[in-house]
């Protein structure tokens, strides 16, 4: 009689692992993306992750959706570790409604966002969708208004970062946006408050979907994206990377690290770094490798106002942030947007008590009517 019961648990756990079925599993894979189970297996240690909500599914009537369920709802939500360190994740399945938002799905994405609050913990959402499921109108928008309470309300009190896997638009952009970090995958991964049919339908404009949201765009030119990585598997290990820098809340200090770099190490290439002649420029990237901790610098926003330097490292086992000028580019002069993102990041170290050590060599702010 039990066993009978174990086989029909067994079954159901293999049907919600299936997600949207094998075609559209292969029609994701295709496209050179990982399914929504295959990330968070990269993401999280071996064996760490406990699910939630593995059966929940939508309680739509209309437009013939009560005949097409799917256990999970296109959505993979629980809790793992990042080398022994507890994330809460939320992984959305685009082979499941393509990835859309709703009541149900949404619900998902709250329990777990308030279950890192209390415990603590940083919250990592994978986006892969196309915004709200249409089929349950004000719902699904009412779901995303809940979603979006969380995120201010985790707000400097656990650290959200978000990866953009796929084409996110409308409700799939503004909940990223509101968080600490996003992350993005180069050639599969858009970010959009409207895609280019919407655009070209409205003002005739043609653009496509990589010119209006793509990774560089966002990572070089609007400074949304913290990141620009190759492909699925990079850019999680930079997020596990990220992970190990920061604390898991604003209650707790960053984590240590064992630190093979004598303290007092002598570097003697840093007196020729810097030339005698002040208008000849010099990397300051290699100053900040060349002071922390193994060489070990996690660069925030690379491409984006390279005249400033932003990033996370450790002086003696303990994380720091570093912000600095960087002459190489523009001379060092500060604008608006190396303004902006120097101010931003640290927001952020002041909400987690991060040491800030500031490398200065200014010039002064940019001259000009742009900038006025």
């Amino acid at each position: 009689r039990v066993q009978h019961i174990l086989e029909e648990l067994e079954r159901r756990r293999e049907q919600a692992k299936a997600g949207g079925g094998e075609k559209r599993v292969a029609a994701q894979h295709a496209k050179g993306k990982l399914t929504a189970r295959e990330r968070i297996d990269l993401l999280l240690d071996e064996g760490s992750f406990e699910e939630f909500d593995m059966f929940v599914e939508h309680r739509c009537a209309d437009f013939g959706m009560q005949d097409q369920k799917v256990p999970g709802d296109g959505v993979v939500t629980g809790w793992g570790t990042i080398n022994g360190k507890v994330v809460y994740v939320f992984s959305k399945d685009f082979t499941v409604f393509g990835g859309s938002l709703s009541g149900a799905h949404a619900a998902k994405i709250v329990k777990v966002q308030r279950q890192a609050m209390k415990v603590g913990a940083p919250i990592i959402g994978l986006f892969d969708a196309g915004g709200a499921r249409i089929q349950e109108g004000v719902d699904s928008l009412a779901g995303y208004a809940d979603i979006f309470l969380e995120n201010v309300m985790a707000s400097g009190v656990v650290p959200q970062i978000s990866v953009i896997m796929g084409p996110c638009a409308g409700g799939d952009v503004y909940s990223p946006a509101m968080t600490d970090f996003i992350f993005m995958v180069k050639d599969t991964s858009y970010m959009f408050v409207t895609g280019p049919d919407v655009v070209k339908t409205v003002t005739n404009e043609v653009v496509t979907a990589e010119e209006l949201g793509g990774a560089r765009v966002h990572a070089a030119k609007s400074g949304v994206a913290e990141g620009a990585f190759e492909n699925d598997l990079e850019a999680l290990t930079q997020v596990r990377r990220l992970v190990d820098f920061l604390p898991s809340s604003n209650r707790e200090p960053a984590p240590e690290r064992d630190s093979f770099d004598e303290a007092f190490r002598e570097e003697p290439s840093l007196d020729t770094l810097i030339p005698a002649d002040p208008t000849k420029p010099y990397d300051m990237k290699e100053l900040i490798l060349k002071v922390v901790d193994e060489a070990d610098f996690f660069e925030i926003s690379s491409e984006w106002a390279k005249n400033i330097i932003c990033g996370f490292a450790r002086m003696d086992g303990e994380t720091v942030g570093v912000v600095a000028n960087q002459p190489q580019v523009l001379a060092g002069v500060l604008d608006i947007d190396s303004s902006r993102k120097a101010a931003r990041f640290v927001r952020f170290c002041d909400a987690f008590n991060i040491p800030i050590i500031t490398f200065v060599d200014v010039p002064g702010f940019m001259p000009g009517t742009k900038q006025e």
